[in-house]
């Protein structure tokens, strides 16, 4: 899929763990983990911009695109 989701490498940079992300933007830990995973169909811009927002990053640190 030419769509990469790298928000497990944002975490890590800014060392939070998924827990607290997922507890701070209001989704449960396994939804997280489905869309670190890039296993979702979509992601609500809502949702992408409370990560954003307690990240400090924009959306095109965590969504990639690379062509195949």
């Amino acid at each position: 899929m030419p769509i990469i989701v790298r928000l497990d490498v944002i975490l890590a940079e800014r060392k939070v763990k998924s827990k607290d992300l997922a507890a701070h933007i209001g989704i449960t830990e396994a939804n997280l983990s489905l869309l670190k995973s890039g296993k979702v169909k979509g992601v609500r811009f809502a949702t992408l911009a409370a990560i954003c927002n307690y990240l400090d990053c924009q959306p095109g640190d965590i969504i990639e695109y690379k062509q195949d």
